[in-house]
């Protein structure tokens, strides 16, 4: 949770509670990762459950997109809008597939300033300036909690992604059960989860918004935070 931009946190906090929190096995939430999106959709409802939570709006980003569609489709009367940011249904037919070289980027033991600029920003002086801002702020934030996604987790995500992608596990073929509203988005540019994922998203689900940044890519929440914050509280109104 400490790899949200706090930036984008408090903007949604304007006008609403937000709630964060790592999943079964991640950082120092106890448990053991799920090797599935299933699995993990099945820890955010226990953990939604724990609050007593009777309904909520939710939002998931990249993996956490497809862990959010997860939850609805299971538990369709406890979400009541649903914001898929950067990330897509799994195994959406002819989507173009991940650029080899972010996969090798973003299979690096350690990351340094540059793949993540690479990942998430397109290459360009204003995306670079607000990737740059964005980082930093996520030292500050980092530099406290040293948060960090342990070996056998980054194991079992990798499955549960890999499943999802060739729809073993994945929302592609259900959509059109998604009857609530739902914002789908990323930025035009996204070399981890095509941006074709979200148009595709459109023509299945039954009553969806997609907003698309055409100088943005998969960290699009972070570069324009003002704007697509307040598409998030128009829709969540």
């Amino acid at each position: 949770m400490d790899h949200w931009d706090p930036a984008f946190l408090d903007e949604l906090a304007r006008e609403r509670e937000v709630i964060v929190f790592d999943n079964a096995g991640v950082n120092l939430s106890s448990g053991r990762t799920p090797d599935r999106i299933g699995g993990a959709a099945e820890g955010a409802i226990e953990f939604i459950e724990a609050l007593e939570l009777p309904q909520i709006d939710l939002l998931g980003w990249s993996m956490g997109g497809f862990v959010a569609q997860a939850v609805t489709l299971k538990r369709p009367d406890l979400v009541r809008r649903l914001i898929v940011a950067g990330s897509g249904p799994g195994a959406v037919p002819d989507s173009p597939l991940m650029a080899p070289k972010a996969r090798a980027v973003a299979s690096k033991p350690v990351n340094d300033d540059e793949d993540f600029l690479f990942l998430f920003f397109p290459d360009t002086p204003a995306a670079r300036e607000a990737g740059l801002a964005s980082l930093r702020r996520l030292d500050y934030r980092l530099a406290s909690s040293q948060a960090a996604v342990r070996g056998e987790s980054v194991v079992a995500q990798a499955a549960a992604n890999a499943a999802w992608g060739t729809g073993e596990d994945s929302a592609w073929a259900r959509l059109e059960e998604l009857a609530l509203p739902v914002l789908v988005a990323n930025g035009a540019h996204d070399v981890m989860i095509h941006a074709y994922q979200s148009y595709a998203m459109s023509q299945r689900l039954p009553n969806a918004k997609v907003v698309l940044y055409s100088d943005a890519g998969h960290g699009f929440l972070f570069q324009h935070i003002e704007d697509f914050g307040n598409e998030v509280l128009a829709f969540l109104r």
